[in-house]
């Protein structure tokens, strides 16, 4: 919503002292953002699989919507649907991970309201809430689980590649929020990072496999939709795509194929931002709310260091947030209004 304001967000405890509660714990509950990237699910899967490696009980709870070719890598690590039913009452400690922001966390938000006392949190965003009581937060890092690293490590986690191993799942956080190590974040501390889990045999090719390369005809078809309702503003730097119910129902896509839509427009040189505006179909009961997605590219060659716009602020405008160059937010309003407040966000 226009006008709103994260509270400061910053560590509260060390590396060192996450870990040790960590140790000091015998049931676990892991949680992420809704609709889990693959930051999000990797940070997950990597916690869920190293704290079982170390005979504890670790329970991941997760919110939808799911991409189905990236929560194929689960592979035999169960997680719960918190649409199912909530976390029970017997943990002595919750983690949440890859976010810090309450708006990103329904519907187990009032669950971690309640076990505020036993809450920690690790991520890299630069915004958030007071959503856990000891949180270790850097934003240098160029995903979560890029910090879960020498976390794991410094708990004598064995970092295993194999499939369904600790490695492979930690590698495709570090993969996907680095655009596959094409992203600014992608720096010397990532690629050595990369080498370290490559190095204990994770199977880069078949991550990517999965991952970009098993989408359904559906999003092909979402994707031409999307491409034709493109409008070029601001000279054409910045490129806005809309689509609406309808978009939804005649090509048969859904929500989940929707990842990666928002930088399609990327690829031409004039534009500098990009926009994606969407709202898939009312259920039964509810009118499910706008998405938007913002990306945008780092200063071009030649410009200034801060010739760019920081999305992660333009999400905030709304409620949400994410990174400098890519971030989103929900927009409780139809598809007509909600455009209309990002233009005016945009000053158009």
């Amino acid at each position: 919503m226009p006008g709103f304001r994260m509270s400061t967000y910053q560590s509260t405890a060390s590396m060192t002292q996450i870990a040790d509660r960590l140790r000091q714990a015998k049931r676990i509950m892991i949680t992420t953002h809704a609709k889990p990237d693959g930051d999000a699910l990797g940070s997950a899967m990597a916690l869920r699989r190293a704290l079982t490696a170390m005979g504890k009980s670790a329970d991941v709870f997760l919110a939808g919507p799911f991409e189905p070719s990236l929560m194929s890598l689960a592979e035999s690590t169960p997680y719960h649907d918190v649409a199912k039913g909530m976390p029970g009452t017997d943990y002595d400690a919750a983690i949440i991970v890859d976010t810090g922001a309450w708006t990103q966390l329904d519907p187990i938000a009032p669950w971690l309201r309640a076990h505020a006392a036993i809450t920690l949190g690790v991520d890299h965003h630069a915004r958030g809430n007071d959503v856990a009581s000891l949180r270790w937060i850097d934003s240098t890092a160029v995903s979560t689980t890029a910090l879960l690293i020498p976390l794991l490590e410094s708990m004598d986690v064995k970092l295993t590649g194999e499939i369904g191993g600790v490695a492979e799942a930690l590698f495709i956080g570090l993969a996907t929020d680095s655009g596959w190590f094409r992203h600014d974040n992608a720096d010397a501390k990532a690629f050595s990072l990369a080498a370290k889990l490559l190095g204990v045999g994770v199977n880069k090719s078949r991550l990517y496999q999965i991952i970009e390369e098993t989408h359904r005809p559906q999003r092909l078809a979402l994707e031409a939709r999307a491409l034709t309702s493109i409008e070029y503003l601001r000279g054409g730097t910045v490129a806005l795509q809309t689509l609406c119910p309808d978009d939804f129902e005649a090509s048969g896509g859904s929500p989940e194929d929707l990842t990666g839509v928002v930088n399609l427009p990327m690829s031409i040189g004039a534009v500098r931002l990009s926009i994606l505006i969407s709202q898939s179909p009312p259920t039964a009961t509810t009118t499910n709310p706008t998405k938007v997605s913002f990306r945008s590219k780092p200063p071009p060659p030649g410009g200034a260091a801060d010739d760019f716009i920081d999305v992660n602020k333009l999400a905030a405008t709304f409620g949400g947030g994410g990174h400098v160059h890519a971030a989103g937010a929900k927009i409780n309003a139809g598809i007509d209004e909600a455009r209309t407040m990002v233009l005016a966000a945009l000053d158009f």
